[in-house]
């Protein structure tokens, strides 16, 4: 098969390193040796806490910033050094914009719309992300959630194929944050690429494709979400009855392989077998006649492999990189 003419991914990096200050002992690495590759089309989730590198990352990506070492190239071009091409074609939404505030939010828009090439009708993204009601009102009289709303009408108004999206739904209230969901969706089902920073893993889990996992200035698990806390084991939970040692004196053969915490009558089990270790357990309480109070069973979340994978790193003195290929939870981030 012919590739000659395959499209570039929209995002790849590449051996990425951000150094502040001087070199050696007396600088600092945000980011150290970076790969990542973002497909078109795609909702791509970047993670870690607070100092794990992912802003001084999302600042290479977009071209605020030159890269110490390593490349980067978005839509086949390097951002900062073909600023003039990349520009016209991605959004940003900064964690903070920054304008005016003695501008109403039309004006705002329409400053912007005037540095934008091809822009759409200012009241047309106002719309979309649930402003236009609001569009003589000065940005000084805005609520922080309703900012954010604004910077991403502005992060819309040129059509981007590329999305950067920086904690876009902090400040927001529960049914902003949903519309803004609803909005990221509608973009990727149009063909936006849309690359986002969050610490709402539930917004992780509801929206990216694919996410990594930083971790000291480096990506040390990626993959699905389903490969990400696939590792992780499932729970179930539930209070025994006033009969104390019954549940120990019958031992539970069905429930072989998993773990049991006791916490007084309250029993949590850890299984990697969720339907199966629910269903002996199930078994075994009927033919007992023990009734099970409290009973819950889930599956593992992305917040129970981000907290585990976070206690690992920390915990970790070699701090080395993960490989590209990892997408399981034997590292961690922070």
């Amino acid at each position: 098969m012919d590739n000659s003419h395959r499209e570039p991914p929209a995002i790849e990096a590449t051996g990425l390193h951000r150094h502040y200050g001087p070199a050696g002992d007396a600088g600092f690495d945000a980011v150290r040796g970076l790969d990542l590759t973002v497909r078109r089309g795609e909702v791509f989730a970047l993670l870690g806490t607070n100092g794990a590198g992912k802003t001084s990352t999302m600042e290479l990506l977009e071209g605020l910033a030159a890269p110490t070492e390593g490349q980067v190239r978005v839509l086949g071009h390097d951002p900062y050094r073909e600023r003039a091409v990349v520009r016209p074609r991605i959004g940003i939404m900064l964690q903070e914009g920054g304008f005016p505030s003695e501008l109403t939010v039309a004006e705002t828009g329409r400053a912007w719309a005037g540095m934008t090439s091809g822009a759409r009708p200012v009241d047309e993204v106002l719309e979309l992300v649930g402003l236009v009601h609001r569009r003589t009102v000065r940005v000084k009289q805005l609520s922080g959630g309703e900012r954010r709303r604004l910077d991403l009408a502005l992060a819309l108004l040129g059509r981007p194929e590329v999305l950067f999206l920086d904690e876009p739904s902090t400040g927001l209230d529960p049914e902003a944050r949903a519309g803004v969901w609803r909005l990221v969706r509608e973009l990727r089902a149009q063909g936006t690429t849309v690359l986002l920073t969050t610490h709402y893993l539930e917004e992780a889990e509801e929206l990216a494709d694919r996410l990594a996992i930083m971790h000291a200035g480096r990506i040390v698990t990626r993959g699905t979400v389903a490969e990400v806390i696939a590792g992780r084991p499932s729970r179930i939970s539930f209070e025994l009855p006033e009969r104390e040692g019954r549940f120990e004196a019958l031992a539970l053969p069905q429930l072989a392989g998993a773990e049991l915490l006791t916490e007084g009558r309250r029993i949590t089990v850890q299984t990697p077998h969720l339907q199966a270790t629910l269903t002996g357990l199930l078994g075994w309480a009927a033919r007992h006649e023990v009734p099970l109070a409290g009973l819950d069973a889930r599956s593992a979340s992305l917040e129970e492999a981000f907290l585990a994978i976070a206690s690992g790193a920390a915990a970790d003195p070699t701090d080395s990189p993960a490989s590209p290929a990892e997408t399981v939870l034997t590292g961690a981030t922070r």
